[in-house]
């Protein structure tokens, strides 16, 4: 196939994103509320949320490369990844809501309800987006090409988590009313969510097509798939960053959800909301957008303990970022061009991990310094995010150079294992040490040492894990030069293989 009959349309690129913007609508609420929501609203100790979170997290994560063997070998007129992004649509809409609603069945009961649904969420997850991450990699050979669609991709999980993190938490306390019953609120709200994925994925099944096929066609057993892997350099150090990168996602995303609620000084918070104009006094209500949206603080400076002040200045926050994120995703194709894939995500870690440090010397009332370091941060970051997703494309097309043989569902499935496992880790040894070493008990107002496990957690330890992150990029050993090598010398040999396939008779 010709490098021109690879070039994708806007259309394509953008039917593409529409999945990994779906996913994400779980993913982040995964991220920067699941924990929360376990021991706040579904009521669960938080050992035993962490429990729950850590089982299906790591159920999902060994089911992954079982997803990537079936992939791999999923034969239909529609290709090999695309079906699983429609057979497994609806079945997620309903599920992604039975997850966040609490029932009210006893104590037992509840707690099998809750492993149940989020083992059945977290599967479908793999099934779903373990073939949609696959497929980036066959819908085109050429890189550049494979860089601005992930661009596109990250462009609208961006989106999603901007709606996600901007709007998640004010619409639970407006779906939650007067009487402030949070469950039915997060019950009303993922469904709003629900029905948004399913009109995503069926977008991108419609508008994607499927276009590199493996150079060979013999067919391997499935466990020399994966001992290619282990003699896949690239691969091993990717496994690793990912699994310590999706640790710190999961791992920042519980602690600042904390860290804004408890450690920043909610005065401090309520000013920098009256600048915005976000403020009213208790039992004046107006008829705006805003009100409507949950976006209004009703109360006053000297009395914010009942007040929603937190929830409005974590979600601005949020919106933030993420918009920010959306428009720096931007400069990643050319970055990558001119730098290399490899270079750029160093500097960007290496810069996420220093701004991460420096949030630690911050007080509780340095609300100008959250807002800056945190705009620091994304402005490091966000170019990082779609490259190494096109990193892991580069490490199929290595494995298919050295070993004669791709097998992208399995090199994405054992990526995915390892992001799996990283977000199970993170999320659960948050609540297990909180619990363990810093006193956190949810039905308890948090101590002074709850508090600093809450700052320790959002930055220190951040920092830490970043540099790791850091590191194994600085020894993967896939340069610019060597991977614009591989792609052509690919691209030679389909040319090659194509040219030696017998005409069928007539």
């Amino acid at each position: 196939m010709s490098e021109k009959s690879q070039k994708l349309s806007f259309f394509e690129k953008a039917g593409y994103s529409a999945a990994d913007a779906a996913a994400n609508f779980v993913f982040m609420t995964m991220i920067l509320f699941q924990a929360s929501f376990y021991v706040e609203v579904f009521g669960l100790t938080p050992g035993l949320a962490a429990t729950i979170l850590l089982v299906s997290r790591l159920w999902d994560a060994f089911f992954d490369p079982v997803m990537g063997v079936m992939a791999d070998r999923t034969k239909t007129r529609w290709g090999r990844f695309r079906p699983w992004i429609l057979w497994t649509s609806i079945p997620w809409a309903v599920v992604m809501v039975l997850a966040y609603t609490t029932p009210h069945f006893g104590k037992t009961e509840n707690i099998i309800y809750a492993f149940v649904t989020n083992i059945l969420l977290m599967t479908l997850y793999s099934a779903n987006n373990m073939p949609y991450a696959a497929l980036g990699g066959v819908m085109t050979g050429d890189v550049n090409e494979r860089a601005k669609l992930n661009s596109f991709r990250f462009i609208s999980v961006n989106v999603a988590q901007f709606i996600v993190g901007g709007f998640t938490l004010p619409l639970v306390v407006k779906f939650a009313g007067a009487e402030h019953n949070r469950q039915r609120g997060w019950s009303l709200t993922m469904t709003l969510w629900a029905v948004l994925c399913l009109v995503l994925f069926l977008i991108t099944f419609f508008s994607t097509r499927e276009r590199i096929e493996p150079i060979s066609k013999e067919k391997t057993p499935w466990r020399q798939d994966f001992a290619d892997l282990f003699k896949n350099r690239p691969w091993i150090l990717m496994f690793f960053m990912t699994l310590t990168h999706f640790a710190i996602l999961a791992l920042r995303g519980t602690a600042i959800y904390n860290y804004y609620h408890y450690y920043a000084d909610k005065g401090a918070l309520y000013d920098w909301l009256n600048r915005l104009g976000l403020t009213t006094a208790a039992g004046v209500h107006s008829s705006g957008i805003l009100e409507y949206l949950g976006y209004i603080v009703h109360g006053d400076r000297a009395n914010l303990a009942g007040s929603n002040v937190a929830d409005v200045a974590y979600s601005i926050l949020n919106m933030l970022t993420t918009g920010l994120t959306v428009l720096v995703i931007l400069l990643s194709p050319p970055l990558a061009r001119r730098f290399g894939k490899k270079a750029v995500a160093i500097v960007g870690f290496g810069l996420v991990g220093i701004s991460s440090l420096a949030f630690y010397l911050l007080k509780p009332d340095n609300v100008g310094g959250m807002i800056a370091l945190t705009i620091f941060g994304t402005i490091a970051y966000a170019p990082t995010i779609p490259l190494i997703w096109a990193i892991y494309a580069d490490v199929a097309d290595y494995s298919e150079w050295k070993n004669g043989r791709r097998a992208t569902g399995v090199v994405f499935a054992t990526i995915c294992f390892a992001l799996k496992a990283g977000l199970s880790l993170g999320q659960s040894v948050f609540l297990w040490l909180m619990a363990a070493f810093y006193g956190y008990d949810p039905k308890l107002a948090p101590t002074p040492q709850t508090l600093e496990g809450f700052r320790m957690f959002s930055s220190l330890f951040v920092g830490i894990l970043f540099a790791i992150c850091t590191a194994l990029l600085v020894v993967y050993p896939l340069s610019k030069r060597l991977t614009i090598q591989i792609s052509d010398e690919l691209a030679e040999r389909r040319k090659n293989s194509l040219s030696q396939t017998p005409l069928p008779e007539t």
